[in-house]
């Protein structure tokens, strides 16, 4: 089999272990893509694991569990890990214990919760650290309290994931990025991001596992962040033309991939 450029891609099928993006990826907002269960059951009857990270950040890892359950793929948690498990995991490692003021949706604040972050929603002076992550749930009451927060609070200031805008049916939405854009222009502050382009998730992830990065391969349709993490990791990369990613892009972005197929669906084709 060859990649869009005809590179031969044989060698993906011997890989360890697969991290997978998910929206735009493996499915568009509630659609399955084709051959996505083919292609996991192959993974696993070679002896292979498979992981979904994700920089969406609105829904818990039960959430996925759930929704990936729903669309027929057999799951657990174990094969999650996103940029909510990983802003909680970097804070454990950089600022335990301190307090954290985290704008999200319900189901992020649970999953910091969950792992023994010291988090707050509201407006809190003794706050060391504020971050942002993409909330579906966003109020204007949100906004002004995390500009508030931004303004007045000498904190260092995070958010989970830079993209600009997350795939829906029927086109796009603002992601993060946009959201702390919009926080830049109002206060002039901009965050250090923890999920993906950084290599953090993709470490932490081959980390766990205890392969060799040889035998790992990132899979994306996002290049400023799915592929250049996988760049910045030094693993493998696979940039899928099933989301927000085009062949312009390609040829206008700095960041370059192993393979470029049309989706997932063509390694088994």
């Amino acid at each position: 089999m060859v990649d869009c450029f005809n590179k031969n891609i044989d060698n993906l099928k011997l890989k360890k272990l697969w991290l997978f993006d998910m929206d735009g990826t493996i499915y568009l907002e509630n659609s399955l893509f084709k051959k996505v269960k083919n292609l996991l059951n192959f993974i696993t009857e070679n002896g292979g694991n498979y992981v979904f990270i994700t920089n969406n950040s609105s829904k818990s890892v039960a959430d996925y569990v759930e929704k990936l359950t729903a669309m027929g793929l057999s799951v657990n948690e174990e094969n999650f890990f996103t940029s909510s498990q990983a802003a909680a995991l970097f804070l454990n490692k950089n600022h335990a214990g301190e307090l954290v003021y985290a704008q999200g949706t319900t189901s992020f604040i649970n999953e910091l919760n969950k792992n023994n972050v010291l988090v707050t929603t509201n407006y809190d002076e003794n706050a060391k650290v504020i971050l942002v992550s993409f909330d579906t749930e966003l109020t204007s009451e949100k906004i002004r309290t995390t500009c508030k927060m931004l303004t007045k609070v000498s904190a260092t200031y995070y958010a989970t994931n830079p993209d600009w805008v997350c795939p829906v049916d029927f086109g796009y939405i603002p992601d993060c990025g946009s959201m702390c854009e919009g926080y830049f222009l109002a206060t002039g502050k901009r965050p250090e991001f923890i999920g993906k382009p950084s290599p953090f998730m993709v470490d932490e992830v081959v980390k766990k596992y205890g392969v060799n990065k040889n035998d790992a391969v990132v899979l994306g349709d996002r290049l400023y962040t799915d592929i250049a993490s996988g760049v910045n990791a030094g693993v493998d990369t696979v940039f899928v033309l099933s989301g927000e990613g085009t062949l312009k892009t390609l040829n206008e972005s700095e960041v370059k991939p192993t393979y470029v197929l049309n989706g997932v669906w063509e390694i088994l084709e």
